[in-house]
């Protein structure tokens, strides 16, 4: 995560930054992303870079975080098991959001490379109360996944969830 002296930059240069490290990892994969292009983009110093980031996996899993956060106003949670319809509804909005974000790409490419490239989970792990509740977060990720990585089955993808998550919550707990 980012360091103490990216946090007392001004709103401005953090969201210059940004740019230049969402224009790196949306076109090149972490394992190809360059830390000079992004303080090129960023026109800021190489070890300004380092003063504000450990290495590029720290700088690719702050944006990450960053964009799935900005992304996720609505949360795919609530106190109660929603019906499978309200589970859709909130996939169907939150793949909406990201095709009409500029996170599109860089959340596409994580999906097809870098997920598998990070040793440790970039997102916190929800820990779901019942079988039922991991169950249902499970199924509604992978299909988030699915639909991202391959847009032209988001329809199919979201229809599975829908017929999966009808006969799970239909067993209850």
């Amino acid at each position: 995560m980012p360091t103490q002296t990216f946090e007392n930059l001004t709103e401005s240069k953090q969201a210059l930054v940004r740019q230049a490290l969402l224009e790196e990892f949306s076109k090149h994969d972490l394992a190809d992303a360059q830390v000079a292009r992004i303080v090129k983009s960023a026109r800021i110093a190489r070890g300004a870079f380092y003063k504000y980031f450990a290495d590029l996996t720290d700088a690719y899993r702050y944006l990450y975080q960053y964009a799935m956060n900005d992304l996720h106003d609505t949360r795919i949670r609530a106190h109660r098991l929603l019906t499978a319809q309200e589970y859709v509804d909130q996939v169907t909005t939150f793949l909406e959001q990201v095709s009409a974000s500029p996170y599109q790409e860089l959340i596409q490419r994580h999906y097809a490379v870098n997920e598998a490239l990070l040793h440790t989970q970039v997102v916190p792990r929800l820990r779901p109360a019942s079988a039922v509740e991991w169950a249902v977060m499970v199924l509604v990720h992978e299909t988030i996944k699915e639909a991202l990585w391959q847009p032209q089955e988001r329809s199919e993808a979201t229809q599975r969830l829908a017929e999966a998550l009808t006969s799970l919550l239909a067993r209850g707990d």
